[in-house]
């Protein structure tokens, strides 16, 4: 039977070559044998013959159901991309004289954000003459470091790019 490979795996008469390692669906080694051989076991046993290792030495083929083999392959790369966990990079816009209260509640947001296991990225908009004092946005960056100490450590340093200035916070690992 003839099977097309979804991926760039050698099966059944896609395979060429002399000689190879012949592992049975159950496991064992059937030793080294030519793909004729090989595929003539497969078919007897309604199987596939699967290239798995084309650089060894040499080369191995299992005997297996490839249609099955690739069902558990998709499933695996289904549950580790579930396992994965994203991380989303969240920005707070900071202003050169912004208030107490203001101040806070843009802590308060930067902390459950990195509660959450984002990354926050702060930044100060210079407009008009306040290019003249970005010293002033710098500062207020460090302010708002301070603040976010116990929950928070830089990951980059307040720096005037352009008109913005940007810093970087990353959450502290908890013990």
């Amino acid at each position: 039977m003839e099977i097309a490979a979804k991926d760039n795996t050698l099966v059944n008469e896609q395979i060429r070559g002399k000689e190879f390692r012949i592992i049975s669906d159950s496991g064992e080694q059937l030793g080294i044998m030519s793909s004729q051989e090989a595929l003539a076991i497969a078919e007897e046993r309604d199987l596939d013959l699967v290239l798995i290792a084309p650089n060894a030495k040499p080369p191995v083929c299992k005997i297996m159901n490839y249609g099955k083999y690739c069902f558990e392959q998709a499933k695996k790369a289904k549950e580790n991309k579930k396992k994965q966990k994203t991380m989303e990079i969240k920005e707070i816009r900071l202003s050169l004289n912004i208030d107490v209260h203001d101040f806070n509640t843009k802590l308060k947001h930067a902390e459950r954000f990195l509660k959450a296991g984002n990354k926050v990225k702060c930044s100060i908009r210079l407009r008009g003459r306040e290019m003249g004092h970005s010293e002033m946005g710098v500062q207020t960056m460090k302010r708002f470091a301070e603040a976010c100490e116990e929950f928070a450590s830089v990951e980059k340093q307040p720096k005037l790019e352009g008109r913005q200035i940007l810093m970087f916070l990353a959450a502290k690992p908890t013990k």
